[in-house]
């Protein structure tokens, strides 16, 4: 068809009868061919007296007759044949998602899209690494993703892997005592069928997510692995993506989604910051939880030691098999010499041992059933990005790609699920009214999504300097006793605003005021870069270190 639209067409169709396939036709025509000076609608006398066509676009040319078109001078004017109806119906099969990075991120926007968007046929996802599996450790997916995770048909299956935190979220207790500052509760639902908070190992959620794919979507979403993607570039209506495989180096999208993490390749591509360190490191490990239960004073898995300028965490994951524990130390990036943020990196457990020496027994008697060299790397976020879509809205950022945050909050992986949701809501409103362009549903995405994401972001520093008695609150106590109401004060609540969160809302509210936007607007075409529809026109600068309008670093409060 678009060998027809080199000059300034006006088409004539005469598509069908009724008036949902002529909303369809028309929707699909403006869409493929956005220089089209005009096109005619030859409806008979039922249809032509619909509202639902009444109210189509103001380049719909309505007449009952073809006799009635009058084609301006110069202008040339195609009639389409009869078999471009079926063609509209197969633009959701034809259009193709790119889905770059296969972590649990990854897996989750492909599913999510898929599930949302039954006709969709062409999703793919490409991995690094020669294989789909997680290393690391354990992970919290708090109630607001879980019910993510009912919807998307892979709760069970998630509940099944999961640790039992006997509705603690965390217990927050002194480092010397073992005495509980504060408890925090996990919000677990009791409501049609309820979800709790999840504890789980990074590998078996990204298996359930992967099997999930495999077993239900196959032949509509394709797991590609050894494709380390290189760079994006925008042709026409598609994407270029570039890769360093020599046998597969370039493939092509619609819609590019980087989920390739805090190391993003397609994010430095587009803004040039480089991962921001936090101010402490982590140790990490796990241990058989029959190792330490008959020593284990506490109701629950879930607790928190904090002192100054250090806390140690332990959870339950694996169907309560393996304790996950995490210890965070206040390290100036001066002394963390060569330290990466690594998997791979390690230290000895005696250094495990030493920063937490005379802590109450129950924490030594963790450190010592771990493995002989825990992991141990620096614990880096990103800065703030002002923008999440580029290439005209053709690729977006999701999950760390986007927002990477520090894990006070345990809510990373949440976040990331989120992202998936709505980018789901997003193609699957796009295909029902492809009018508005790409461009304006991933803009809708970054609306509902930048703004919460950041603020976790922001949120879960703070955490961190509560968690260990810093921060501007702390300022000018030297007791450890005077900290402790401050910090039962910043954390009983804390959590609420995250896991209560009602993410549908919040889409529902972007798409209206991006309604009211289109609405109000002028008909003038828009300029560069100019925001026109809840997007913007051209390429989006990536520029960061700004926030969503109405977020400042240093008053947000979770």
């Amino acid at each position: 068809m678009e060998t027809f639209m080199k000059p300034p067409w006006v088409m004539v169709l005469n598509p069908t009868d009724t008036p949902r396939p002529i909303e369809s036709v028309a929707r699909f025509v403006l869409t493929r061919f956005p220089d089209l000076l005009s096109f005619g609608l030859s409806l008979n006398r039922f249809a032509f007296h619909t509202p639902l066509v009444q109210d189509l676009p103001s380049r719909c040319i309505l007449t009952e007759s073809l006799k009635y078109f009058a084609i301006p001078k110069g202008l040339q004017s195609y009639h389409g044949p009869s078999h471009w109806y079926p063609a509209i119906i197969s633009f959701s099969r034809s259009f193709k998602v790119a889905v770059i990075g296969g972590g649990i991120g990854g897996l989750t926007t492909a599913l999510s899209i898929a599930y949302q968007n039954p006709a969709l046929q062409n999703i793919t996802v490409y991995e690094q690494a020669p294989a789909y599996k997680e290393i690391g450790a354990g992970i919290g997916i708090g109630v607001n993703a879980a019910r993510i995770l009912k919807k998307l048909g892979v709760w069970q299956a998630a509940n099944a892997i999961s640790g039992e935190r006997n509705g603690v979220h965390r217990s927050c207790r002194r480092y010397d005592t073992g005495e509980e500052i504060v408890a925090v509760g996990a919000m677990d639902e009791d409501v049609d069928g309820g979800v709790r908070q999840l504890s789980v190992h990074r590998a078996e959620i990204l298996d359930v997510l992967y099997q999930e794919l495999r077993r239900n979507y196959h032949g509509r979403v394709t797991l590609k692995t050894d494709m380390k993607a290189t760079k994006v570039e925008e042709n026409g209506d598609q994407v270029t993506i570039h890769f360093a495989n020599e046998t597969n180096p370039t493939e092509t999208a619609n819609l590019v989604i980087a989920c390739d993490g805090i190391h993003s390749t397609i994010r430095s591509q587009f803004a040039l910051d480089k991962p921001r360190y936090s101010g402490r490191i982590a140790y990490r490990g796990l241990l058989p939880l029959s190792a330490i239960s008959d020593k284990w004073p506490y109701p629950s898995y879930a607790v928190s030691w904090l002192a100054p300028d250090k806390h140690f965490l332990v959870f339950p994951i694996s169907q309560n098999k393996t304790l996950n524990v995490v210890g965070f130390v206040t390290k100036p990036e001066s002394e963390l010499g060569d330290l990466k943020e690594s998997w791979t990196s390690s230290a000895p457990r005696e250094e495990l041992e030493r920063e937490y020496a005379g802590w109450e027994p129950t924490v030594g008697a963790v450190i010592r059933e771990m493995e002989a060299r825990p992991g141990k790397w620096r614990l880096n976020d990103r800065e703030l990005l002002e923008q999440w879509t580029y290439l005209n809205g053709k690729v977006v950022l999701a999950g760390d790609a986007a927002h990477a945050m520090l894990p006070h909050q345990g809510s990373g992986a949440g976040h990331a699920i989120e992202d998936a949701y709505i980018l789901g809501l997003v193609v699957r409103d796009y295909f029902a009214n492809p009018v508005p362009g790409v461009a304006a549903y991933t803009a809708l995405y970054q609306a509902v999504r930048r703004p919460r994401a950041q603020k976790a972001q922001i949120t879960s520093r703070q955490a961190g300097d509560v968690y260990e008695m810093q921060g501007k609150e702390f300022e000018g106590i030297s007791s450890y006793e005077d900290c402790l109401p401050i910090v039962r004060e910043k954390l009983s609540g804390r959590m609420k605003w995250v896991w209560s969160h009602d993410l549908e809302a919040d889409y529902q509210k972007a798409r209206e005021e991006a309604v009211l936007a289109d609405q109000t607007q002028s008909k003038a075409p828009p300029k560069t870069n100019e925001t026109v529809n809840g997007f913007v026109n051209g390429t989006p600068s990536g520029k960061v270190g700004a926030t969503q309008p109405g977020i400042n670093v240093q008053e947000v409060e979770a």
